[in-house]
């Protein structure tokens, strides 16, 4: 259980990092004209993501460690921890755990962002049912995963709907004609 409760402080550690970023990224969008949306969800946001932390070690204190499902499962919380820093590390000064729009920057659609339009949800999912798992914490995985679902539905639309109001106010440029031979 010791080193459970290690990899539980890890994440929250990891967490604080990201907090200290997207502080940092939204002084820097503010400054670029960003502009906050949705922040209503926010705070249940946080709410569940502390709450994700402190119930896998509740739940896991009464479990006892199965290897082939709490080594499966850590491989997946490693994976989906390089998943989120590399979506990090691609938007660079745009990621934030806030939804802000800078308008007039065009979508970012490289590294991840090729093939999924919300890859660090992706992280966040992976994580939210592997990480209590890791110690059996199947009740924790199963509440976290409804939860985050209906948190994700909200956000979601409001990211769209962000990121849509933000390009019919600055429509990207239309590039000119090509000539056609007769």
């Amino acid at each position: 259980m010791a080193w459970y409760v290690a990899l539980i402080g890890a994440v929250g550690a990891e967490r604080l990092a990201e907090l200290v970023i997207s502080r940092r990224n939204l002084a820097w969008a503010r400054s670029h004209g960003g502009r906050e949306h949705g922040f209503g969800h926010y705070p249940f946001m946080v709410v569940l993501h502390i709450g994700l932390l402190l119930a896998c070690l509740v739940e896991a204190s009464g479990r006892r460690f199965i290897p082939a499902l709490g080594w499966s499962m850590l491989a997946v919380v490693v994976l989906a921890q390089g998943l989120r820093w590399w979506c990090i590390v691609v938007l660079g000064p745009r990621w934030n755990t806030r939804i802000i729009v800078i308008p007039g920057l065009p979508l970012v659609e490289r590294g991840p962002y090729r093939w999924l339009h919300h890859p660090n949800y992706v992280a966040v999912v992976l994580e939210g049912i592997a990480l209590p798992l890791v110690h059996t914490a199947w009740i924790t995985a199963a509440v976290f995963t409804v939860a985050n679902a209906a948190l994700l539905k909200v956000r979601i639309a409001s990211e769209n709907t962000a990121m849509a109001q933000a390009l019919a106010e600055n429509p990207p440029p239309v590039p000119p004609a090509k000539a056609v031979a007769p």
